[in-house]
């Protein structure tokens, strides 16, 4: 026991300090992209066939845009183009309260929105969340669970999965929702209390991702339980565990500032507290 104690003692402290203070990255970390339609020629069409889920619309034109809800966050758009017309920033704050605000046409970031006062004193400063994998691939399954892990540890927010929808205050959705899976979602959904939310996290659960189109899915959550609201989208592949704790904490109204903070790449810092 003393060796496990002094071993935690030369580790410290684990958990990063977002959001009172900079997010921690590994270098090869791609946040929200940036589209630049002056530099794009309507000849080039390099990034539209690089794209494997057209992501990219109106290249070489002034409504270019780039849908982060199918985005697979690659890079291979930014690669094939030569006048750097798109590029992908530092930036981890990707969260959205409507799916159209997933469509990038600048720099712009278009930050997720608290829920009404009337649902914020329902819920509290807390969330129970019910996750069901359907037909994923288990990437966004992984990145739900990090954020229960000693680094970013959610549930020091209050934030926590159960095993019950009967207990939960909404559903993660994850994967493009296959057939196999349709009614188990649906079931879940019924299943959870109301006033229930429901949040679509990875490009999968928001498009159908690279599997959309296809017979066997229903393209994520929208289509499978067609005139149900989704709550926040969180956009990835997969959306790392910060991206997934700002979204889910600006919901709830407990993140409201604009700054971005952002360890190591000379990105200003505010100070204080959200």
């Amino acid at each position: 026991m003393i060796e496990i104690l002094k071993a935690r003692l030369r580790l410290g402290r684990q958990t990063v300090a977002w959001p009172d203070g900079p997010a921690r990255f590994p270098e090869r970390f791609r946040g929200r992209p940036v589209v630049d339609a002056a530099r794009c020629t309507p000849e080039c069409t390099a990034c539209l066939e690089a794209c494997a889920t057209g992501a990219i619309a109106s290249p070489g034109q002034a409504g270019m845009a780039l849908d982060l809800g199918r985005c697979l966050f690659c890079g291979e758009c930014a690669d094939a183009c030569p006048a750097g017309a798109l590029t992908f920033t530092r930036d981890f704050r990707l969260a959205t309260r409507t799916r159209e605000e997933l469509v990038v046409t600048g720099d712009e970031a278009k930050l997720a929105r608290a829920l009404d006062d009337r649902m914020r004193e329902l819920f509290g400063r807390s969330l129970r969340l019910r996750q069901v994998s359907a037909g994923g691939c288990n990437g966004c399954e992984a990145e739900l669970n990090a954020t229960s892990n000693i680094q970013f540890d959610l549930s020091r927010f209050g934030i926590q999965f159960v095993a019950s929808p009967r207990h939960a205050d909404g559903i993660v959705v994850t994967g493009p929702v296959t057939d196999n899976m349709l009614t188990a979602l649906r079931k879940t959904y019924e299943a959870t209390p109301a006033p229930k939310l429901v949040i679509a996290v990875g490009a999968c659960a928001i498009s159908g991702g690279p599997f959309a189109g296809s017979p066997v899915v229903n393209d994520g959550v929208a289509g499978a339980i067609p005139g149900v609201p989704v709550d926040l989208f969180i956009p990835g592949c997969p959306p790392h565990p910060i991206t997934i704790g700002d979204g889910l904490l600006r919901l709830l109204g407990r993140v409201t500032h604009d700054d971005l903070r952002v360890e190591g790449t000379g990105l200003v810092e505010a100070e204080g507290t959200p």
